[in-house]
């Protein structure tokens, strides 16, 4: 399937299916589930980066386990809103995705989110080596529940 737009993706997807958030880092891939209702983000799990064909492999699994009937992929703009380096390497990294497995996938954007996300576990007063070992996870839903508040403000029947 191809790159849709995000408010597309809540009419791709068949009921009582997930969406997948991914924030797809150099080393590592951060996953995230939603509910089957498309409205609470979970961090789910993290992917220590390896071939792709590899972590294509892994994510397909997690896709067929949990019934995840789209993606969701953070793309890391600049705080101007262009696209640098690490946004055309996420950008490849779907498009070859999409190449492996057939669903919808929608990019969001991402800016700030890790340290949005770091801010609030130093609140909640999370150890340095505990923050490292959940930051992608945690950064994963936040890219997610951004999308999902995004597309319960747009259904009307909410």
């Amino acid at each position: 399937m191809a790159i849709c737009n995000p408010s597309d993706l809540k009419r791709l997807i068949r009921q009582g299916e997930r969406l997948l958030g991914l924030d797809v880092g150099t080393k590592t891939i951060g996953m995230a589930l939603s509910d089957t209702t498309l409205l609470v983000a979970t961090p789910f799990d993290t992917i220590r980066r390896s071939r792709f064909r590899d972590d294509a492999a892994r994510l397909r699994a997690e896709i067929v386990r949990h019934q995840v009937g789209g993606i969701v992929v953070g793309l890391p703009v600049s705080l101007d809103g262009s696209e640098g380096p690490r946004a055309q390497s996420v950008r490849q990294f779907a498009r070859n995705l999409l190449a492996e497995i057939d669903l919808p996938l929608a990019f969001w954007d991402e800016r700030l989110s890790t340290a949005a996300v770091e801010r609030e576990m130093i609140a909640a007063d999370l150890s340095r080596k505990r923050r490292a070992e959940i930051i992608d996870k945690v950064a994963a839903a936040y890219i997610l529940q951004g999308l999902l508040d995004r597309i319960g403000r747009d259904d009307p029947s909410v």
